[in-house]
């Protein structure tokens, strides 16, 4: 878990130039919108993704990813993350997206083919799909809050609306990540554990392509130091 870890830091989400504009209050409200709608796609998917790795971890042959408790929690996980389409949905319009115009939506090319790659991970094998999914929620309870922080510091978005379903993901994603971490760990095989890493990293890599595109889309070319 270490390496995986320390993987999670280096391609850290926070460090990625959107999110810094974010942090700094240097996007403006079109920027945001714009976010809004091509992250959805991702948002939309992660039940999915849920669903692919129940259903390979009722073939697995890997005792802890076979055991009816863990496919238990990871129903529930699905149906939680399932519920937070709509949180979403009200972020986006409380910052003055049409709902229709969000909905009807289909993303870039660029996001969109981050996004299947991030699902042909779910669908590959338990392993995989668990490690992509830790490498996704890991982060999340900490950029949600700088996400909060950067909406009613510098754009006066205090509204429950606007901000729930960042609230939600400081919090549920803690329990999130725990999960996937705990499959992990009952990993013993070298091949197992490179698989595991591959995986994150892949994760990790479609993720900051997501906001390499909207960066790219809406603010413009990614500085490179």
């Amino acid at each position: 878990m270490l390496r995986i870890d320390q993987e999670i830091e280096r391609q850290s989400l926070l460090r990625h130039p959107f999110y810094q504009l974010w942090s700094k209050g240097d996007l403006s409200i079109n920027h945001l919108q714009g976010y809004s709608k091509e992250y959805f796609q991702l948002v939309k998917s992660i039940p999915q993704f849920v669903k692919n790795i129940i259903s390979n971890s009722s073939d697995s042959a890997l005792p802890y990813f076979a055991d009816m408790s863990f496919n238990k929690v990871l129903n529930k996980s699905m149906q939680e993350e399932s519920d937070h389409v709509a949180p979403w949905v009200e972020f986006a319009t409380s910052i003055g997206v049409q709902k229709k115009e969000l909905l009807d939506y289909e993303g870039s090319d660029k996001t969109n083919k981050a996004i299947e790659d991030m699902r042909s991970l779910t669908e590959k094998s338990v392993i995989g799909g668990a490690a992509a999914m830790y490498a996704y929620e890991k982060e999340l309870p900490k950029i949600s809050n700088t996400k909060i922080e950067g909406l009613q510091n510098f754009y006066g978005f205090t509204d429950k609306r606007c901000l729930n379903y960042f609230e939600i993901h400081q919090e549920i994603d803690i329990k999130h990540a725990a999960i996937w971490r705990d499959a992990l760990k009952s990993i013993d095989s070298n091949a197992e554990k490179d698989e595991a890493f591959s995986a994150s990293n892949s994760s990790l890599k479609c993720l900051n392509t997501i906001l390499d595109d909207v960066h790219e889309k809406y603010v413009g070319t990614i500085p490179h130091c």
